[in-house]
């Protein structure tokens, strides 16, 4: 009998940075059924939808020139992982077979039902529904009618310097701090950026309620704000707890540090979903590739019955765009604390706009032309004892 007349089959569950690469490094081996399950026909560039809301760029591509040969691609919703019938069940009432799952559903927005009105009023940009849903929306919104940019992480701020730059009025409520993760220099770096376009920054203050027509502030005050957008915090979806694994407090797949499932060792999570030993990484673009490379070596490694490696990402920093004509590099240690050390103006806007053609074509296409070619920077396996009490604590 030919090795290959009993394929391994992997269902794919999501189809973003760390799915997609998964999937095409999947092919290492010619013995595997590769299916991709994703609710889009199109690969989302998340790091570009503010781009698309502001009408400055794009945010879709086919999977036609993303996905390596042979991979199926179902455009569906995942409800359920049976790890007993080892399915996938499918909203439309379509069952795929599995012999591994790789679970890289991502994240969602987290606009809060406990702040009132912000789920009535308020628009996110987290994915492409909602993204598109505001760009609609802010095409009846007067340029000069006063937008409310709500959160004051990585999304806010490039939410806000792209509308702002297309000479929209925005306010900008942070909560904490404006980029909290950014070194002191780099804060100022951005503020000042904003200031010079007419942003309104809001620190150390937060949204108590959204209304069709202003925000409310904690300490009381109104601010009149013809749409407001909330980019505050993420979640992810609930598949892994409707399934009945066990999950951290946002809802991310509890794992080990080969990424593997602490219920079931034929269920593998990557990227934002994913939380290794109970201490996940920064949901991040950067995060996502080699997370969605890591799974897939555990699932080959688990069909050719080796020992699986376990994380070793090292970080480096994080690019944010200011506009279309500036941004900013920050530079960060290994464990991702920030460096009092940055890269500012052109060259920044440089580096990201560089950055997100890297992610799609040096990584997730080479990897469809050469599996098993993508590398990343190591920064060695975490502390095991940590990791261990992690798992102990999840399994109890």
């Amino acid at each position: 009998m030919s090795a290959h007349s009993n394929p391994s089959k992997v269902v794919v569950i999501g189809g973003g940075y760390a799915g997609t690469l998964a999937a095409n490094r999947l092919r290492a081996r010619p013995d595997v059924d590769i299916t991709l399950v994703n609710p889009r026909p199109d690969f989302v560039e998340r790091i570009r939808l503010h781009q698309y809301v502001a009408r400055t760029g794009e945010a879709t591509i086919d999977y036609g020139t993303l996905l390596g040969k042979g991979i199926k691609l179902v455009v569906d919703c995942a409800t359920r992982i049976d790890t007993t019938a080892r399915t996938v069940q499918l909203a439309s009432g379509r069952r795929v077979d599995f012999d591994y799952v790789i679970y890289a559903v991502g994240s969602t927005g987290a606009t809060p039902a406990s702040v009132p009105g912000a789920v009535e009023f308020a628009y996110d940009v987290a994915e492409w529904e909602s993204a598109r849903r505001l760009r609609d929306r802010l095409d009846g919104v007067p340029l000069d009618a006063p937008v409310t940019v709500v959160g004051g992480g990585l999304t806010g701020i490039e939410t806000a310097a792209e509308l702002a730059e297309r000479g929209r009025r925005i306010t900008l409520v942070c909560g904490r701090a404006l980029a909290p993760t950014f070194s002191a220099s780099g804060r100022r770096y951005i503020a000042t950026w904003l200031s010079r376009h007419g942003v309104a920054v809001l620190e150390g203050v937060s949204v108590s309620e959204v209304r069709q027509d202003a925000v409310v502030l904690a300490d009381g005050g109104v601010r009149p704000s013809a749409l407001t957008i909330w980019t505050a915090g993420f979640g992810v979806p609930d598949l892994a707890a409707a399934s009945g694994l066990r999950t951290d407090g946002l809802g991310r797949l509890l794992t080990d540090e080969t990424l593997t499932s602490v219920d079931d060792d034929r269920v593998i999570a990557a990227g934002d979903a994913a939380a290794p030993s109970g201490r996940p990484l920064r949901m991040s673009g950067y995060a996502a590739g080699p997370l969605g490379a890591r799974a897939a070596d555990t699932v080959l490694s688990r069909i050719a019955g080796t020992e699986p490696a376990v994380i070793d990402l090292a970080f480096s920093g994080a690019c944010v765009s200011l506009g279309r004509r500036a941004g900013i590099r920050q530079l960060a240690r290994k464990d991702d604390t920030a460096l009092n050390l940055y890269i500012g103006g052109r060259l920044g806007a440089a580096i990201k706009e560089v950055t997100c053609k890297f992610v799609v074509a040096k990584r997730i296409r080479r990897e469809a032309a050469q599996p098993g070619s993508m590398g990343w920077p190591k920064g060695g396996p975490r502390s095991v004892g940590v990791a261990s009490a992690a798992r102990g604590v999840a399994s109890a």
